[in-house]
C-alpha cells in the first residue's frame, strides 16, 4: 500500500455513528488522519429506523472527519451489526480434473464463489464467506490445501448473513449522504482485527464487544473464525434499567451509568449517595450507588449469561487459552471484567485498540469504544482470512517469477542473436579482408 491512500471506517451505532480516516505509515501501523462523530437518533439494535436522521448524523461525521484530516471523502468501509444477523457452518466440495498435478489458489477460490450461491432463507443475504479447515481427498484438518494433490476438495464454511432490507437501508443512507460503499464489514469482525492479536486468535480467544444497542461476539481458534453471534442487548438497556428503577431522567441514567456505574454490587460502600438535580420545583434526588450496581449487576449478569451460551454452542468454550477480550463502550464499566471471569470461570481482560495505532491526531481513539471504527478501517487494508493474503502474495510470486522468465528468455534469445550477428560480421570482415590480399 501506499503511504498516501488512505480509508475510511463508517460505524453506524446504535448510540453514535463515527467515522475514522487513517493510512498505513511506513511502520504498517494505522495513522488515524481524522475523527468525526454525530449522536446516532435514527438506529435501533444495529438496525436503522430512520433514514433522515441517519442521513444527517452520517453526513456530519463524515464532514468532521474530513476538515480534521484534510481530505475529500468519497469511498467508505460501513459496519454492519443488528439482531437479524444469523451465522452457520455449510459444507462445500469440488471434484477436480484428475489430469491436474497440485490444488491451486484457483482450486481454493472456486469453491468459496460455489458456497456464494448457496440457498439462504428468504429475505436474507450472504455478507461473509470465511473458510475453516479444508479437506483432501477426506483427509481433514487442513488449513492449506494449496500445493496438495488430490481429486477431491472439501471445506468447511463460516457463512454470515444479514436481513435484506436491513443491509438495503444502510447502503441507502450512504448514497444519499453522496458517499459509496466499499465494502460492508460485520462490526465484531472489524473490532477483532483492532484488538485481538495472532497470539490471541491462534490460542483461541472469545472476543465480545458490548456497544449501545447490541452486544457483538466473535470467537477464533486456531487463526481461524469459528462463530460469531449478536445478543440484542447493549449499553442502553442498562441505560433504561437505571432510569425506570432510580426513576430519573434519560440522560440523567446515562451520566450515573458512566460515571457512578459498577458492574459488582457488592464491592459498593452501602453509605455512598449521589445527588441528582430534581425536576423543576422539587428537590434533588438521592441515589444508592449500591442499588445503582445492583441495577447494572442484574442486566449484565443476562448479557454474560447469552455470551456463556454462545460460547457453549460454539463448541469451543475449553479450547480458549486466550479466554475473552471485552471491547466496545460497556466494557469501560468498572468491574465489568471481573464479573465475566467469575460468571464464565475464563481469563478476561479489556481490548484497547493501540497496537496497530501509530500518531493519532485524537487520542480519544485509543479508548475500547472506538475499537470497531478503527477495525473498519484496518479491513481495509488487510483481509480476515490470513490465507487469503498468502494467496494474494504466493499468485503475485508466480506472475513475477514467469514474468522474469520470459525476460530472461527473451534477453537470451537477443544474446544469441546479438553473438550470431557478430560472429558472420566477423566472418565477412575476415573474408573482405581475404579478397583484398590478392
Amino acid at each position: 500500500m501506499e503511504n498516501d491512500k488512505f480509508i475510511v471506517g463508517l460505524d453506524i451505532g446504535t448510540t453514535k455513528i463515527c467515522a475514522v480516516v487513517g493510512r498505513k505509515n511506513e511502520f504498517g501501523k494505522l495513522e488515524v488522519l481524522g475523527m468525526g462523530k454525530a449522536v446516532s437518533d435514527g438506529v435501533i439494535r444495529g438496525i436503522v429506523t430512520n433514514i433522515d436522521k441517519t442521513v444527517n448524523a452520517i453526513q456530519k461525521a463524515v464532514n468532521d472527519a474530513s476538515d480534521m484530516a484534510e481530505v475529500d471523502i468519497a469511498n467508505v468501509i460501513v459496519g454492519i451489526a443488528g439482531q437479524h444477523i444469523r451465522s452457520t457452518v455449510h459444507h462445500g466440495a469440488i471434484i477436480r480434473n484428475p489430469n491436474q498435478d497440485e490444488i491451486t489458489i484457483e482450486d481454493v477460490r472456486r469453491l468459496a464463489n460455489d458456497m456464494e450461491n448457496i440457498v439462504v432463507p428468504p429475505g436474507n443475504t450472504i455478507i461473509h464467506v470465511m473458510p475453516q479447515d479444508y479437506t483432501v481427498d477426506y483427509e481433514d484438518g487442513i488449513k492449506d490445501p494449496v500445493g496438495m494433490s488430490g481429486s477431491k476438495l472439501e471445506a468447511d464454511f463460516h457463512i454470515i448473513t444479514a436481513q435484506t432490507t436491513a443491509i438495503n437501508n444502510i447502503n441507502r443512507c450512504v448514497k444519499r449522504a453522496d458517499l459509496v460503499s466499499k465494502d460492508l464489514i460485520l462490526e465484531p469482525l472489524a473490532s477483532s482485527l483492532s484488538v485481538l492479536s495472532e497470539e490471541d486468535k491462534e490460542a483461541g480467544v472469545c472476543l465480545v464487544d458490548i456497544g449501545g444497542g447490541t452486544t457483538d461476539i466473535a470467537i477464533f481458534y486456531d487463526n481461524i473464525i469459528r462463530h460469531t453471534a449478536v445478543i440484542p442487548l447493549g449499553g442502553n438497556i442498562i441505560t433504561t434499567d437505571i432510569k425506570e428503577g432510580c426513576m430519573v431522567l434519560h440522560n440523567q441514567a446515562e451520566l450515573l451509568k458512566t460515571k457512578f456505574g459498577r458492574a459488582i454490587a457488592e464491592e459498593t460502600n452501602p453509605n455512598e449517595i449521589v445527588s441528582i438535580p430534581g425536576l423543576r420545583n422539587r428537590p434533588p434526588k438521592e441515589i444508592s450507588i449500591k442499588n445503582l450496581a445492583a441495577i447494572i449487576q442484574a442486566r449484565m449478569e443476562e448479557i454474560i449469561e447469552h455470551v456463556q451460551n454462545e460460547l457453549v454452542a460454539s463448541g469451543h468454550y475449553k479450547k480458549l487459552a486466550g479466554g475473552i477480550v471485552l471491547t466496545g463502550g460497556g466494557s469501560l464499566l468498572s468491574g465489568v471484567a471481573q464479573l465475566f471471569e467469575y460468571m464464565t470461570g475464563l481469563d478476561t481482560r479489556i481490548g484497547y485498540p493501540n497496537e496497530h495505532l501509530g500518531k493519532c491526531k485524537v487520542d480519544e481513539i485509543k479508548s475500547p469504544m472506538y475499537a470497531t471504527s478503527v477495525g473498519l478501517v484496518l479491513a481495509g487494508f488487510k483481509s480476515f482470512d490470513e490465507r487469503e493474503e498468502n494467496y494474494k502474495k504466493r499468485y503475485e510470486n508466480i506472475v513475477n517469477h514467469r514474468s522474469d522468465l520470459r525476460a530472461s528468455k527473451t534477453e537470451f534469445g537477443a544474446n544469441i542473436i546479438s553473438k550470431i550477428g557478430m560472429r558472420l560480421k566477423d566472418i565477412i570482415t575476415n573474408d573482405i579482408n581475404d579478397d583484398s590480399n590478392y
